[in-house]
């Protein structure tokens, strides 16, 4: 099963997470938030605990958009369940200088190596995280890297509706058990 983990603001109707859920609802499930609009790391990782109590982790690929994807991470350090992978798409820094107050206990940003394959999806120009700064998260969680041109925060606004490439990752991600950062995509550039 794959499971939706929305940022801020939930996804709207013509949002990737929305559309893979309406056009394959045996596939995707999404994790429901009680507050949108004010995301508190503590509620939301307990809501995603509960949500996903009756499935079988081992077999779970969870993907996160925005604020979603660090909400994964938390998840995952006070739980410590095994996943089958995470995608992350356009993780926002919870850490970048004038991050809203109202999204509140996400920060400090995870830096720890994740122990299941991974995968950041970053813009070049995304107004919540810097291009560097995602090049960082992926290669301290150990993920693989795709980098999109001026794909904006990836999300329907900025033209990624039904979005393709982001359901071949989840697939690619149900296929594989490791290494999928040297086997599949392009690794993260090293420090320098």
């Amino acid at each position: 099963m794959n499971i939706n983990i929305p940022g801020l603001h939930n996804s709207g109707e013509d949002h990737w997470q929305t559309i893979w859920e309406r056009e394959h609802p045996n596939q995707f499930f999404r994790v429901v938030q009680e507050d949108w609009e004010n995301p508190n790391c503590e509620t939301w990782i307990s809501r995603i605990e509960e949500a996903l109590s009756g499935f079988d982790h081992a077999q779970l690929v969870l993907i996160g958009h925005s604020v979603g994807c660090v909400t994964i991470m938390k998840w995952f350090e006070r739980y410590g369940h095994q996943i089958k992978g995470a995608l992350f798409i356009a993780p926002s820094d919870v850490d970048r200088p004038g991050y809203p107050k109202y999204i509140t206990g996400f920060s400090p940003m995870p830096e720890a190596r994740l122990p299941f394959p991974t995968i950041v999806v970053a813009s070049t120009n995304d107004h919540v995280v810097d291009i560097q700064r995602a090049r960082l998260f992926a290669r301290n969680w150990g993920s693989a890297l795709v980098e999109l041109e001026n794909a904006g925060h990836i999300e329907g606004k900025s033209g990624y509706g039904k979005w393709d490439l982001g359901f071949e990752l989840v697939k690619k991600l149900k296929e594989q058990t490791s290494d999928i950062a040297q086997a599949t995509f392009k690794p993260a550039p090293s420090a320098n």
